[in-house]
């Protein structure tokens, strides 16, 4: 009888540990499958998040990331995104920094050793009714002015005194311009990376404020959420 009881109590201890790991198992199996709801909801969160295409101007010093504003001056976004494309900026250097307030760069004069010609290149991506269309040389980009203030980070065409004059060479406020605006056309803002004007900026320069040493750029184009 002593033994029959005790066979009894060993085989229910086996029976409840053994319940005891299923339950384990199924807890486990539970916290599992919740936690790939969840992770997967999350992605879909993710995925369905708002994308918008911004510019990646890698530099030796790093990365300054550009959303683009496509309302405010849709003909220099175009023009700038062409242009990444199909690699005219890759190359060319920030020729032009000064202190308190930009850096300036884009031009394809630059990917040459002639300092002489820098800042006197560069035309738009595509014929935009200025300049000679079967001259590509010639094709300038119609003024977009608008009310975006020239602020640290943005990016802005460069011109001459002639409003429709504005072709790749682009700048990069440092600081705030006040007087800039409504004078160049807005077409971007840098949202990642606005460090890398300052190590840019303070670099050393010569008298036509050209850095001593170049600053290469590559620019494309990526995505990023809203």
């Amino acid at each position: 009888m002593i033994k029959y009881l005790i066979n009894l109590l060993f085989v229910s201890s086996i029976i409840f540990t053994g319940c005891s790991e299923n339950k384990k198992e199924n807890t486990l199996k539970n916290n599992n499958q919740k936690n790939q709801v969840t992770e997967e909801k999350n992605t879909n969160v993710e995925s369905k998040k708002p994308m918008m295409d911004v510019a990646i101007i890698s530099t030796n010093y790093g990365d300054m990331v550009v959303e683009f504003f496509e309302g405010a001056a849709p003909k220099h976004v175009e023009s700038f995104k062409l242009h990444a494309k199909n690699g005219y900026y890759n190359g060319t250097i920030f020729h032009r920094v000064i202190p308190g307030f930009m850096i300036q760069g884009g031009d394809p004069n630059t990917k040459g050793d002639n300092k002489a010609t820098y800042g006197t290149g560069g035309h738009a991506a595509k014929f935009y009714g200025i300049g000679i269309e079967e001259e590509k040389n010639t094709w300038n980009l119609p003024a977009e002015f608008n009310n975006i203030k020239h602020k640290r980070g943005i990016l802005s065409m460069a011109r001459s005194n002639n409003p429709n004059s504005g072709g790749s060479q682009f700048f990069i406020c440092a600081t705030d311009v006040a007087h800039l605006n409504g004078k160049y056309t807005v077409f971007g803002q840098v949202i990642e990376g606005d460090e890398i004007i300052d190590q840019i900026i303070n670099l050393p320069r010569d008298a036509r404020d050209n850095p001593n040493r170049r600053v290469e750029m590559n620019v494309s184009l990526g995505k990023r959420s809203k």
